[in-house]
């Protein structure tokens, strides 16, 4: 038996194709910025699961050093640690700078860290060259796409740091590039004011400064406790605000890049509908297009429903072709964005499930045409 849809897609075989090429060009771009809304949440939760710990203790009546300025002392982690049902604990410290090489400029946060402590801020699956810290001055690690070599020497502040480990896929919650630097050297940067400043503060009065500030104590819960009872005792302990891992994941999703999902999810949405609305209109056309050999078709007998299959084949077809294209252009173009791309096969087949339902519906309008149309239209050309 002769399939009329394949018949009909062989007659005018190149327009079928570059037709569903063009759609799959736009459902590339859906697949990319829903890849990119994956990329945001995968940065936002990468630093928080990398360090692997259970509690966050920040300054008093403050969200975390990913959402507020936090300011503690660093004497508070021994505290910490002799707190019941606690395994270790260590400070850190966060600070977003503003670096270049020969290769450009590009936003990065410096994460220091004890590199002698029980918890290590470097994970080392991530470490793809070198090795993690272990002096407690003048060494950093550094992410891949900063473009440092090994043994490289990179300036911040007065000093000079020596690069001795490289690692991938590391990033603050907004994307930025993550370098690690001892926690003494990066309390300098971010807590020690320059000799200027220094004297100026002197001239008003104010004598001396303190170095021995961080953003945030983390630690680990011994097995058999539950953390949120940890963190509770914690902050009653100690008056500052404690919170579990889980609460400062969903801290970073809700409060920091809120608004940042809800603007791609935004566009994600409006992408899908104009996609809809364009491959409707694409059949429609095509249907239109056909309607005098569909006249014919309907005068030699053959019957409505086959007509419609044929319709309804020929969107299946149409829709397949554009997903697979559409794909193919997205994995081409992901790794050209400076931001993370996370392409999931799941979401390509629920877009692909949305778009073929959608897409057959929007071929009964023009089956709908077809009913219609009186056949004799055919005699008169």
């Amino acid at each position: 038996m002769i399939n009329l849809a394949f018949k009909d897609i062989s007659h005018s075989f190149s327009k079928f194709i570059i037709t569903a090429m063009s759609v799959g060009i736009l459902l590339g771009i859906v697949i990319v910025m829903i890849g990119l809304y994956r990329g945001m949440i995968y940065d936002a939760k990468a630093l928080t699961n990398d360090l692997d710990v259970d509690i966050w203790v920040v300054q008093q009546d403050t969200l975390g050093p990913f959402a507020e300025t936090s300011k503690i002392h660093e004497d508070l982690k021994n505290r910490i640690s002799y707190q019941e049902g606690i395994k270790s604990a260590e400070a850190i410290t966060f600070q977003n700078v503003q670096m270049s090489n020969r290769y450009g400029s590009f936003k990065a946060m410096i994460v220091g860290y004890d590199p002698f402590g029980k918890i290590s801020a470097v994970n080392p699956e991530k470490l793809i060259a070198g090795r993690t810290l272990n002096k407690e001055h003048y060494e950093i690690v550094v992410s891949d796409k900063t473009h440092y070599k090994l043994g490289e020497k990179i300036k911040l502040g007065r000093d000079y740091y020596t690069v001795v480990g490289i690692t991938k896929d590391t990033v603050s919650n907004g994307g930025d590039y993550l370098v690690f630097v001892s926690l003494k050297d990066a309390q300098i940067l971010q807590f020690t004011y320059t000799n200027e400043r220094i004297r100026s503060d002197e001239k008003r009065g104010i004598k001396g400064t303190n170095p021995h500030l961080v953003n945030a104590i983390i630690a680990k819960v011994k097995q058999g406790y539950d953390p949120k009872e940890v963190a509770k005792r914690i902050e009653e302990n100690t008056h500052k605000s404690v919170y579990t891992t889980p609460q400062e994941l969903v801290l970073l999703l809700q409060r920091v890049i809120k608004k940042s999902s809800k603007q791609i999810g935004t566009f994600t949405v409006i992408l899908i509908v104009v996609s809809v609305v364009i491959i409707a209109l694409i059949i429609y056309t095509m249907t239109l297009e056909k309607m005098k050999e569909l006249s014919i078709m309907k005068l030699i007998g053959i019957p409505n429903s086959t007509i419609a299959s044929m319709i309804i084949q020929e969107t299946v077809i149409l829709g397949v072709l554009a997903f697979i294209s559409g794909n193919i252009f997205a994995h081409m173009i992901s790794g050209r964005f400076p931001k993370r791309i996370v392409l999931l096969s799941s979401d390509s087949f629920m877009l692909f499930v949305i778009i073929l339902i959608f897409s057959i519906f929007a071929s009964f309008f023009g089956i709908y045409k077809v009913m219609k149309t009186d056949p004799t239209q055919a005699i008169g050309g």
